[in-house]
């Protein structure tokens, strides 16, 4: 069995400003509401309970679906390179870019170059952004690493894959069919219409579908909206299970969904694979993660347009 951990969303505490001259852009509005709203909802304590739950549960691997920083820094990018370090070697976790991570158009070197190293492998180096999507083969899984982060107009939160992008997903996928790799796409952006508003939406959602559609993929891990969810996208098998998360620093506020993230366990037979996934949540106290709920799915482990479409079960 095989077990990985998805969070997103973390939004890490800023680090201190040296001047307003860095906020001389859309970073202002970015600034405006963190000071006003997401630091006081994105706290230190509940990062500290994430981190000590992880540690407890001992996946194999991490995967993180986007917006670590809050307004692009450069410094925030170094930040979270130091926590990401905290949290577990290079070869454990993986990480894609959200759209708070591209909020402005930063260097490569002084942004997401800073997290290079859990976005590749040795001897598959990610020099820039014309690297996405990249591959990191773990156990019986093939992460498959998507950027749907772009810089976009004030009041904007939407993403965009990209048609070049698009075109070597759906080779990588077609690459790694096989009856014995469990294909993840790991994405920041919701793929499924509906979601989100217009302004934060994924634009080139219908062709990252198509793509999900015609080479197959068997799950697809996204955050962006901070919900827990659960949806599908057709596959030459049947369907994908397409699984969001909330933010995972996010604490009791309002109502709104709390902290929380997915242990995934998948383990494999003659005829399919099996994913159990455990909800894990903040608990009342905001002191620690808890055991919500959990489900289960079985998903077909080849690509035969013959298979079934995938059987999900509540547990």
């Amino acid at each position: 069995m095989f077990t990985f951990a998805h969070l997103s969303d973390l939004h890490l505490p800023m680090p201190a400003l040296s001047g307003w001259r860095p906020l001389a852009n859309k970073r202002i509005l970015g600034y405006l509401s963190y000071q006003l709203k997401r630091k006081n909802v994105h706290r230190q304590s509940v990062l500290a309970a994430l981190v000590e739950d992880l540690r407890r549960q001992a996946p194999d691997h991490i995967v993180i679906t986007g917006d670590l920083t809050n307004i692009a820094l450069p410094e925030e990018f170094s930040a979270a390179a130091w926590w990401l370090e905290a949290l577990g070697p290079p070869e454990r976790v993986t990480v894609v870019p959200g759209n708070h991570d591209a909020l402005v158009a930063v260097p490569w070197p002084r942004s997401l170059g800073r997290w290079a190293p859990l976005m590749s492998d040795p001897g598959t180096p990610l020099h820039d952004a014309g690297g996405f999507p990249f591959v990191r083969r773990r156990g019986p899984i093939a992460l498959i690493g998507v950027s749907s982060a772009c810089p976009t107009p004030p009041f904007h939160a939407s993403g965009r894959v990209g048609d070049d992008q698009l075109a070597r997903l759906a080779r990588l996928l077609e690459q790694l069919r096989a009856p014995s790799v469990f294909r993840v796409v790991l994405i920041h952006h919701p793929p499924i219409g509906g979601m989100m508003t217009h302004r934060k939406r994924l634009i080139d959602q219908a062709a990252f579908r198509a793509v999900i559609e015609r080479a197959g993929a068997e799950l697809v891990l996204h955050g962006h909206h901070h919900l827990f969810s659960q949806d599908a996208l057709a596959t030459p098998a049947g369907t994908a299970p397409v699984l969001g998360v909330p933010s995972a620093s996010a604490r009791r506020h309002l109502g709104r969904q709390h902290a929380g993230y997915h242990v995934c366990r998948l383990a494999a037979d003659a005829a399919s694979w099996r994913l159990e996934i455990e909800v894990r949540g903040l608990a009342e106290a905001e002191d620690r993660f808890t055991t919500e709920r959990g489900f289960a799915m079985t998903i077909p482990n080849d690509s035969a347009d013959s298979r079934p479409p995938a059987a999900m079960s509540a547990g």
